[in-house]
């Protein structure tokens, strides 16, 4: 019998008709003749909430348990679940992190799966119990409870799907796959049939929240194919899957945004050896990601760098290199949480030329100025000013043919 792994997010279980509905959803696909495993998120706004409460138990909440805390959102959701399963006549099973086990390391809030045990699920599913696993959560070596970051039940799905080597993983959300842009700014976006795991993991990482970027990771690494559906419809979402021929004939697949960084500029940086493992080993050492970085060119022995980090990080990571650039002698530090990252990504830059250039005239057109500029084969991002945003997406949308049901080569 063929193997399916079902990953189900907070609005999908926002409330307990939801959860019935849901629960109809999984028995369908087991009576198709699917043995299920279904991963599930906390309820719509249970997350903050918990996490809200952490901050209101206490300034500085500890690490360790505010995983405990944040945790337990899970673990409602799948107790709910099984028991909406078994009273439709279903043999269900509901597992925590610790159950599985879903074996992480020791980085509480941001945890990374080390290992899944799949002896339990394995003898359930061979029973015909339709097993409901938490997302989100694991345990480390030490017997705590970690949890994966925000959208970690993403992760969890993909990650079983891989260690059960199911036939495929399917995440459920409020939308019916991967659009070129986000249709709530756009309305010429339009849904796409498939897209490549490397097209999905840059749009993921760049601001598209359909899917996390660890899950899109894995599904990579261990071939999972991933199919991103609405859990309100029966629409068949978009498959993330290997490349193909057919998905190199387009230049650009999507365009993306996030509003969720900040710049922090380093003026008048001495320009010798070291310097700048110098800057960063801080925010390294405290697990902040810095995103893009771009170093001006020398002038009289100095030179400014500037590189961006989330909001989330922005304050912390300001307050570290203001205290380390008095130690490297630089002259001052600026910092600016109001930008945003436009970019486009599309595995059919490889094989066009001037997919860049095009970009930055359509925004020149507009008078957007570009401050930073980050590619790769198949992804170019500008940081601009936040409230050209929706601006700029429009137009690079429209300049590219994505709403056109058969996109417009680039010539």
């Amino acid at each position: 019998m063929p193997l399916i792994v079902q990953k189900y997010g907070g609005t999908s279980l926002g409330s307990i008709e939801r959860i019935k509905s849901v629960a109809m959803r999984v028995a369908r696909s087991q009576n198709e003749g699917h043995r299920v495993v279904v991963v599930l998120s906390a309820m719509s706004g249970e997350t903050n909430r918990l996490i809200d409460m952490t901050h209101q138990a206490s300034e500085f909440p500890l690490e360790r348990e505010t995983d405990v805390v944040v945790s337990s959102g899970e673990q409602v959701s799948v107790g709910l679940m099984t028991m909406v399963l078994t009273e439709m006549g279903y043999r269900a099973l509901s597992l925590l992190g610790f159950q599985v086990p879903i074996v992480t390391d020791s980085r509480f809030g941001i945890a990374r799966i080390t290992k899944i045990e799949t002896e339990r699920i394995t003898r359930e599913l061979d029973r015909d119990t339709i097993v409901v696993i938490a997302g989100f959560q694991g345990i480390d070596a030490e017997g705590n409870i970690t949890t994966l970051g925000r959208g970690g039940s993403d992760t969890t799905a993909v990650a079983i799907a891989a260690a059960l080597k199911a036939d495929v993983c399917e995440i459920y959300t409020d939308v019916e796959g991967v659009f070129t842009t986000n249709p709530s700014i756009c309305e010429e976006a339009r849904k796409l049939t498939k897209i490549s795991y490397d097209e999905m993991l840059e749009m993921a990482s760049m601001g598209a929240r359909v899917l996390q970027t660890r899950a899109v990771e894995f599904s990579k690494k261990y071939n999972v194919p991933l199919r991103v559906r609405s859990s309100f419809t029966d629409d068949p979402g978009t498959l993330v899957c290997k490349e193909d021929k057919d998905m190199e004939k387009v230049a650009v697949s999507g365009v993306t945004y996030t509003k969720d960084e900040g710049k922090i500029s380093v003026v008048r940086v001495p320009d010798r050896p070291g310097i700048a493992a110098t800057l960063f080993r801080p925010l390294t050492e405290e697990g902040i990601n810095v995103d893009m970085i771009v170093q001006n060119i020398s002038h009289e022995g100095h030179t400014d760098l500037t590189f961006t980090v989330s909001k989330a990080d922005f304050k912390k990571a300001l307050r570290l290199v203001k205290d380390t650039a008095g130690e490297i002698e630089a002259q001052e530090v600026l910092g600016d949480p109001g930008i945003a990252k436009i970019s486009i990504v599309g595995a059919g830059m490889r094989s066009h030329a001037g997919v860049a250039s095009m970009m930055f005239e359509v925004l020149a057109k507009e008078s957007i100025n570009i401050q930073m500029i980050s590619t790769s084969e198949i992804k170019v991002s500008c940081v601009i000013d936040e409230k050209y945003t929706e601006l700029a997406v429009r137009v690079l949308h429209e300049a590219f043919g994505l709403g056109k049901e058969e996109v417009v080569e680039e010539k």
